[in-house]
């Protein structure tokens, strides 16, 4: 069964109602429209039903088996979907999540004084699902790893986390939940959101007492507006993305709004993105905006080290694999600014992103040319990898998870 929202549905306030103890109702949402059927999302207290789109109606469902979008300019940007995955955990739970439940895809309310929203107290993650061409249903890409790495930021961030298992259970309900938005296989695909959030009240700085685990969707095409096409990049040596002893090795939600300065004023300089050094020494590569750089000298292909100021990526750890794989030498290591400046190839990683080649870097007003094209080792890492992700190669390392 898919469900196709209307406009108004679109806007729908989504209730966290506070309850008696002061935590957040466990009930959400706007009518009956969880996968359990009947009544197993419809937990919104009378005084707010009124109010509220009445979202069960035959006109409100769809029987097409693809959302209503144009798959050949598919960017990277919100298309709204069907469902999303919500749970949480209260004082009671003792860090647990004792279960969770896929519910309508609508706004959702918080107090004021919750953690996330006074002391940034959340992660998130980002996920991809395809659509399989020659056989029905879909792919999932090395989830366990998100899983993983939402547990270690959890663990700097003082909050509980979803076992492994229930994360990428959650992830597989949410892909199925909303699989008539997965884009055709070459088009784009699935975008998740993992969010893990300190839900509950605080007033003074101290971890949240209520954390929500939530997943969303969103059909999705190239991350840069170059597409595939190279990117160009300029090296950033007065903003720090991270510093050691923060979080930059986390993928928490306070590591990404401080670059929007930095990111902007590239942006009307007619670049790309920007490329961070790191805040000590202000010579070694650390990461561009959203995603990790490797360079490429003869047969070496070299990434910055993680050393708790870089986000330890799963396209990252992937790339490095394959790329040992097909010969080439892998360093984790300091990658000076004179490095990148003699290299012959760079290009940048992440689940966004995928492998996207870089056609220049400006560092103090020089620009610096790399090689692009056809017979580049990005190209190629991006083919192999492509290829697994979307079901076109044998996965040999296990890295897949199908669903049908």
């Amino acid at each position: 069964m898919a469900v196709a929202l209307s406009l108004a549905a679109k806007g729908a306030l989504l209730p966290w109602a506070r309850g008696g103890h002061g935590g957040l109702a466990r009930a959400l949402l706007l009518g009956g429209a969880g996968t359990g059927g009947g009544d197993r999302c419809s937990r919104v207290p009378r005084r707010w039903q009124s109010s509220l789109p009445q979202l069960d109606h035959a006109g409100d469902r769809s029987d097409e088996e693809n959302g209503e979008i144009d798959w050949d300019n598919l960017g990277f940007g919100l298309t709204p979907t069907d469902y999303m995955y919500v749970m949480r955990s209260s004082p009671e739970d003792l860090g647990g999540f004792p279960r969770g439940e896929l519910c309508r895809y609508g706004n959702i309310e918080l107090s004021p004084s919750s953690g996330v929203l006074n002391y940034a107290q959340g992660l998130f993650e980002g996920m991809k699902a395809y659509r399989r061409a020659d056989r029905g249903g879909y792919t999932l890409f090395r989830p366990e790893e998100n899983a993983k790495r939402m547990r270690y930021g959890a663990e700097r961030m003082c909050m509980p986390a979803p076992s492994v298992e229930q994360f990428v259970n959650a992830v597989k309900e949410t892909v199925l939940a909303n699989r008539r938005w997965v884009p055709p296989q070459g088009k784009g695909a699935l975008y998740l959101r993992p969010l893990l959030m300190g839900s509950g009240p605080i007033l003074g700085l101290a971890p949240a007492p209520e954390y929500t685990f939530l997943i969303y969707a969103a059909p999705v095409g190239n991350y840069f507006k170059e597409g595939l096409a190279p990117i160009n990049l300029v090296v950033e040596d007065d903003f720090h993305r991270a510093m050691p002893g923060g979080t930059g090795g986390v993928k928490t939600i306070a590591n990404y709004a401080p670059v929007l300065k930095a990111q902007m004023d590239a942006k009307s300089k007619g670049f790309t993105d920007v490329l961070y050094l790191d805040a000590v020494h202000k010579r070694y590569l650390e990461e561009v905006s959203s995603c990790n750089v490797f360079v490429v000298k003869g047969g070496v292909v070299a990434t910055p080290a993680t050393r708790g100021t870089i986000l330890p990526g799963v396209t990252r750890k992937s790339v490095m694999e394959l790329a040992t794989d097909r010969g080439y030498k892998v360093e984790e290591r300091l990658v000076s600014i004179d490095d990148l400046i003699g290299a012959d190839e760079v290009f940048c990683t992440g689940t966004a992103v995928v492998v996207a080649p870089v056609s220049t870097v400006t560092y103090q007003g020089q620009r610096h040319a790399f090689r692009t094209g056809p017979d580049t080792v990005s190209q190629e890492l991006y083919t192999t990898l492509t290829s697994i992700q979307m079901g076109l190669a044998e996965d040999k390392k296990g890295w897949t998870v199908a669903l049908d």
